[in-house]
């Protein structure tokens, strides 16, 4: 197997990855408006009831328009799926690798056609949706080698005139539920993740981006992926999500969301159904409430880019944003007013036109943003941004509040939209101790020079993913697998070389000779 270094990335600075990338955005905005089908065991299955996805960015125009699922449909899924398994687990594991590394080149000779769907549907921006169709790439081919080196097995110890191994088996049915704020690569990466350890998937994607998944499957259909392995069934999470979390056949669920809908599916899913004959597993990745530490004596410009990217990239939607910037009194006004000019510089619009920042993805999110803003002017101070506009689409300006209590709710809460919290601190310990303070704990950064500082972070800075003199996005698939502690989920650790094993289970086998 050839070693595999990750997707790069596209250098729009380039005339002629430019152009490229103009011509998949009026490829794509051709094809807008189309109606998609469930897709059960390969049948594509058109219902009343629909999904209409909408461009964020410009309200008035429909992406596509989905069929939704009910429960009975979600029912002959499951069956579909559970008949399915009793074929595809015995697929060799060499085989269903082949299909990912199929795929994975699929979509790299449609790259720029995924992104331009992703800036359409999702409202994301050019490089950040290039960056998400790369991510989408490599977790098909880590996966797909991380399953071969598992198919080795475990060398166990053994006596004399004895034969022992420890090998690992596809688990079943898994429900997959993925968020709307990565809808190719996080999407992607839940479902082949499941699939190429040999179990089939209900696939639920997210109601706001639907069509992306659509366009997924076709790219599993065409790498060769048997009917029936992953079946594709939009539907509300109350109906069809909370069936399937508590169907007695469902093995696993694999959700990535927001922490109220993750500990709901986290409680339904423990309690035993009637005719359930084992316990389901749970991968649940959920919030952030991410921190960026300044210490006294660090590289100060590093500071505040780092914060203001790490905070307004794709609008702050993405778990690992930077949230709250905690920094020594000692270099907090000048780290502030820097991070303000370079604020300024940041372009806000319809994401098709190359601005840095598009809308937030819905009216619900706009709304939500919109509310903590107004709480951020009682608790400290709007130093830039807070201007809210809904007129064509759901736009938010990158917002700055300084001067925050630790205590303070946009210190605490969630907020998953382009608003940094800036809080001031005495010393190294009050940061450490200001940035473990929120019951999440997914990623954090430490910008300073002070190696005894490093030391301590690395030792108690109470994140899943620690980064030094960097900002706190941007984790690379088999270079810094993702997942948090506390109530930020499962610590599952996606595209490190535990992940596949929460959909396999160890089996050992013993032989006297």
């Amino acid at each position: 197997m050839v070693p595999y270094k990750h997707e790069a990335l596209t250098d729009f600075s380039k005339e002629e990855n430019k152009k490229a990338f103009q011509e998949a955005l009026k490829k794509v905005e051709s094809e807008l408006g189309k109606k998609y089908d469930l897709i059960i065991g390969g049948e594509h299955i058109s219902t009343d009831e629909k999904i209409t996805s909408i461009n964020p960015g410009k309200k008035d125009q429909v992406i596509g328009v989905v069929s939704k699922a009910n429960k009975e449909l979600a029912e002959k899924a499951m069956q579909t799926a559970l008949e399915t398994f009793e074929t595809w687990r015995k697929w060799p594991a060499r085989l269903r690798a082949d299909i990912l590394f199929r795929a994975a080149a699929i979509v790299r000779r449609r790259k720029h056609e995924f992104s331009a769907w992703m800036v359409y549907e999702g409202g994301k921006p050019w490089a950040e949706a290039d960056g998400d169709v790369a991510e989408a790439i490599d977790f098909m081919e880590f996966y797909g080698r991380q399953m071969l080196r598992l198919d080795k097995g475990y060398e166990c110890l053994a006596e004399e005139g004895e034969h022992n191994e420890m090998y690992y088996k596809p688990m079943g049915v898994g429900v997959v539920i993925p968020p709307w704020n990565f809808p190719l690569a996080i999407m992607c990466g839940m479902t082949v993740s499941a699939v190429v350890t040999g179990n089939t998937v209900l696939l639920k994607p997210a109601s706001n981006t639907p069509v992306i998944a659509a366009k997924f499957m076709e790219v599993l259909e065409e790498a060769g992926l048997p009917a029936g392995v992953v079946n594709y069934i939009p539907g509300s999470g109350s109906e069809v999500g909370d069936y399937l979390v508590d169907h007695p056949k469902t093995r696993f669920v694999s959700f990535t969301g927001s922490r109220d809908v993750g500990t709901r599916i986290y409680e339904r899913a423990a309690k035993v159904q009637d005719g359930q004959v084992w316990l389901k597993r749970v991968v649940a990745e959920m919030g952030g409430k991410d921190t960026i530490v300044v210490d006294k004596d660090a590289d100060l410009e590093l500071a505040a880019e780092s914060i203001v990217y790490a905070a307004f990239g794709y609008a702050g939607q993405k778990c690992s944003a930077c949230s709250r910037a905690v920094i020594h009194e000692d270099v907090y006004d000048e780290v502030l007013k820097r991070s303000v000019e370079i604020a300024e510089g940041l372009t806000v619009g319809e994401p098709k036109d190359e601005n840095y920042m598009g809308p937030v993805i819905d009216k619900a999110a706009f709304d939500k943003i919109a509310s903590y803003i107004e709480i951020g002017k009682q608790e400290g101070k709007v130093v830039f941004g807070g201007e809210v506009d809904e007129s064509k689409g759901f736009y938010i300006q990158p917002t700055i509040v300084a001067d925050l209590s630790p205590e303070a709710r946009l210190m605490k809460e969630e907020i998953f939209g382009p608003v940094v919290a800036f809080s001031k601190v005495k010393d190294f310990d009050e940061a450490l101790d200001v940035a473990n303070n929120t019951d999440y704990a997914l990623t954090g950064s430490v910008i300073t020079r002070n190696r005894e500082h490093i030391a301590r972070a690395h030792r108690d800075f109470h994140v899943g993913n620690l980064y030094i003199n960097r900002g706190c996005t941007g984790s690379v698939v088999g270079y810094q697998p993702f997942g948090g502690f506390k109530m930020s989920g499962t610590d599952a650790k996606a595209g490190g070389p535990d992940y596949l094993q929460n959909f396999l289970e160890a089996k050992t086998y013993t032989e006297k000779l």
